[in-house]
């Protein structure tokens, strides 16, 4: 007997990780031995972590990702079930569940040294396709190529938008670009990609290459430029007491995604991004500061932003 897979709002296919944080007063020198007093083991991961951030907002989602047969996968299962958020898990025996040191210095900028099992490499075999196209939106990083690939060729066929988290150009990446819609990457990704010295110039390649409705980067304290095809657009970045920016840019893409999901006009898609990617800096881990959406909209309407790193009105004048 086949199964029926309930329609949701949003499927992630990508990243989970098992986050452990320590804090320091600044990052160790080399040759140096540094005394820590607290290390905290919490669930993370790039798609994950958007996934939960838009469950809690009210979003029915689902997550599609591999873990191993540990302690760590327990952690994963539990948050996913807790959050409840439907979790498609492909479970590898003897396999070791993907996983992080993040160091977070005193000014809460995060290092992060990763480490992954090759066998758990998520592959396009381990997919359903009803997983993909029961849902209203796909969101993948890359990482798997192959199967974020597949992913985003089921989507795609479907009428589903794809939205992607890019920091890596990975082998095979140039196929899937094609397939992306809503592509939000690093600050460097566009420069290295399109082997340019200037963003703007670079996002706006970027879409022409691959067709892409938006190309935007999130660019830490500097908040967000987009490309529309069109004209660019800005946000600067809410300022707030920092303590830890880990998973800052996985619930920017959270917020992203409740504001298309919700038909939101662009400018406001991306301030609500700004401002719950501010708010999660507040607290610890990936997840620690993942806050409602009244309290997200009360920071936009009485937050203070940093400085604008970029004037729209000159860069869409100068793109006239």
């Amino acid at each position: 007997m086949s199964t029926v897979f309930s329609r949701v709002d949003l499927v992630g296919v990508g990243l989970n990780a098992t986050d452990t944080l320590i804090p320091l007063a600044h990052y160790p020198a080399r040759g140096s031995k540094v005394e820590y007093h607290t290390a905290s083991v919490l669930p993370g991961g790039q798609v994950a972590t958007t996934v939960v951030a838009c469950q809690q907002w009210g979003m029915r989602t689902r997550y599609v990702g591999k873990l191993g047969d540990d302690a760590a996968a327990a952690l994963h299962r539990e948050a996913f079930a807790r959050a409840g958020v439907e979790a498609q898990l492909i479970s590898v025996s003897g396999g070791a569940s993907p996983q992080s040191l993040i160091f977070v210095d005193a000014q809460g900028e995060r290092t992060v040294l990763c480490r992954r099992d090759e066998r758990l490499v998520l592959q396009p075999a381990d997919l359903a396709q009803e997983w993909i196209t029961n849902a209203r939106a796909l969101h993948i990083d890359g990482h798997d190529t192959a199967a974020a690939l597949c992913a985003a060729q089921w989507a795609q066929a479907a009428g589903i938008p794809v939205i992607a988290d890019l920091d890596e150009i990975y082998p095979g990446i140039d196929e899937l670009l094609r397939c992306i819609d809503y592509m939000i990457v690093s600050r460097d990704f566009p420069l290295r990609l399109m082997q340019q010295d200037d963003l703007p110039s670079a996002l706006c390649a970027m879409q022409a290459r691959y067709g892409a409705t938006l190309t935007a980067a999130t660019l830490g304290p500097d908040g967000v430029l987009a490309w529309d095809g069109q004209q660019y657009h800005y946000r600067a970045a809410y300022r707030v007491p920092v303590l830890d920016t880990t998973g800052a840019g996985d619930i920017f893409h959270a917020g992203f995604i409740y504001g298309l999901m919700q038909e939101w006009p662009l400018e406001r898609q991306l301030d609500f991004a700004c401002a719950a990617a501010a708010m999660n800096c507040m607290g610890a881990g990936a997840r620690g500061g993942i806050e409602s959406r009244e309290k997200i909209e009360a920071l936009m309407a009485t937050g203070e932003h940093y400085g604008e790193a970029y004037s729209c009105a000159e860069l869409n004048l100068i793109k006239g």
